[in-house]
């Protein structure tokens, strides 16, 4: 099952900022609180390969048999096994939506998808881990949805702040993102270090 615990806990277990609640981590964040105190604890080589595999699994908010899933694809496939699960996991339906401005984090996006308000290349898609691919146009189900609250917020966030990367390119007048390229690992919007977690698996 998925994780729908209290996520500041697990940004506080592995003191890492993992923007999970959208509009609310750029204020009163206790991560950021922390920082400032300078506290940090020491940590085995074993606690840092599993703290990089925590805090990707939990960036985009997948349970220990999902990711490791993710992880035996990218294995499998051609070029570098880390780098190539960072992109499928960046190319995830929930995270393309929070990215393209839909959802200001992961959770908002799987509920616009499972309720079936996504559609992809013009046609509704309810499966967060459906991965895009260059080119897959996704839009809101209707217009009305643009006068939600939070969708209005966050697509207004992400213009006024450029939050939405180059690979993704809007269309205001139809309301709709395309994936005009796969990313390269430094577009991506995590900051881990995947090298870690391929071995972590490999022990």
């Amino acid at each position: 099952m998925k994780y729908n615990g209290a996520v500041c806990k697990k940004c506080r277990a592995l003191n890492e900022k993992l923007f999970l609640k959208g509009n609310k981590c750029f204020s009163n964040c206790t991560i950021e609180k922390r920082e400032k105190t300078g506290r940090q604890k020491k940590m085995s080589d074993y606690g840092k390969h599993l703290r990089e595999k925590q805090i990707a699994k939990f960036s985009y908010l997948m349970n220990e048999g999902q990711f490791e899933r993710f992880f035996n694809i990218a294995s499998k496939a051609k070029g570098r096994t880390g780098e190539t699960m960072m992109k499928l996991l960046e190319l995830r339906l929930d995270n393309i939506v929070r990215r393209a401005g839909f959802s200001t984090s992961i959770r908002m996006a799987r509920q616009l998808i499972g309720h079936g308000n996504i559609r992809v290349n013009g046609k509704v898609v309810k499966i967060p881990s459906y991965i895009l691919r260059e080119g897959d146009e996704i839009s809101l189900k209707n217009d009305l949805l643009l006068e939600n609250l939070y969708v209005k917020q966050s697509l207004e966030n992400t213009e006024r702040l450029g939050w939405r990367p180059s690979y993704i390119t809007y269309d205001p007048q139809k309301k709709s993102a395309k994936l005009s390229m796969i990313p390269e690992r430094a577009e991506l919007s995590t900051k881990i270090n995947e090298q870690l977690i391929v071995e972590f698996y490999s022990k």
